[in-house]
């Protein structure tokens, strides 16, 4: 899978984000990887809250939420999803597929984990977004 970086220096000094991006490996299921990065704050061992951004965002979106979650004693996890902020981006658009998307974040944290285990989750916000199942069509505008 072809990818694209974007320069570290393209995310110094940005105003509200002070965070320093941490990075893993995943699979790209083309038999390569890919990096995705993470913002993180509050105490490592405290209770953690996973923000994930929507389209066209990455996780400077929650720059004004971290510090607040933070400081009442979370640990916020903040992704960037592949094809976004510090995270590698494929360059072919038929790349980008809902599949791909989940087992990406599948590998860094576990997205539909509440959807799949609901047990394991004690609260969960969901906002200006959803949580596709597959059973119902995309509107032709998500395409």
């Amino acid at each position: 899978m072809q990818t694209l970086r974007t320069p570290d220096e393209r995310f110094t000094d940005l105003s509200e984000f002070p965070y320093t991006p941490r990075y893993c490996e995943v699979s790209d299921d083309d038999g390569g990887t890919l990096r995705m990065a993470w913002a993180q704050d509050g105490p490592d061992g405290a209770d953690p809250v996973l923000m994930l951004h929507g389209e066209p965002s990455w996780s400077f979106l929650y720059r004004k939420m971290i510090p607040v979650l933070a400081a009442a004693g979370h640990r916020v996890i903040c992704p960037d999803l592949v094809g976004f902020g510090r995270s590698d981006k494929p360059t072919r658009s038929e790349d980008h597929t809902y599949a791909r998307q989940v087992e990406w974040v599948r590998g860094l944290i576990g997205l539909r984990l509440a959807a799949e285990h609901p047990e394991r989750f004690r609260r969960l916000v969901v906002a200006n977004t959803g949580l596709p199942t597959g059973d119902i069509p995309m509107p032709e505008i998500w395409w």
